[in-house]
């Protein structure tokens, strides 16, 4: 699924605390540390507030910036997939899980997207998604009411 951020050949076992990403081996991580740029997250998803409590929990409508994304789903699809309960079925599955949570984590996305395209069970998963998305899609365009 993933492979090491430094060697590019291996699957990584470790991530690194400061910038996470992933590497492989000690000498990987040493070849790293010369370079490694720490990771600020972002404020505006911060899971506490700067006084110590709970902030206020982000949303789509948060991710979702007019100029981010050419082909956007509008929110109101996108809300779609969480009442598809085909598609809860499928999450209930912990490889997929597991997938997902490595994508998310992955350091660079686009390729754990493609090693995961070849794992017949996130096909499926995506699959699903673009079905609820795109049943939407036509049924908006040739003026249906599902």
């Amino acid at each position: 699924m993933q492979i090491c951020n430094v060697c590019r050949e291996q699957t990584p076992k470790y991530r690194c605390p400061a910038c996470k990403i992933r590497y492989c081996t000690l000498g990987c991580y040493k070849k790293h540390k010369d370079s490694c740029l720490p990771v600020e997250k972002p404020s505006t998803l911060d899971i506490e507030s700067t006084d110590g409590g709970p902030s206020e929990p982000w949303s789509v409508e948060d991710l979702l910036h007019k100029d981010d994304i050419i082909d956007k789903v509008p929110l109101q699809r996108l809300q779609l997939l969480g009442q598809s309960k085909e598609l809860r079925d499928i999450l209930c599955n912990p490889h997929l899980r597991r997938l997902l949570s490595s994508i998310d984590n992955a350091e660079n996305k686009a390729d754990a997207m493609r090693a995961a395209m070849r794992e017949p069970l996130f096909v499926e998963f995506s699959d699903q998604c673009l079905k609820i998305v795109e049943n939407e899609t036509n049924a908006s365009a040739s003026g249906d009411v599902l």
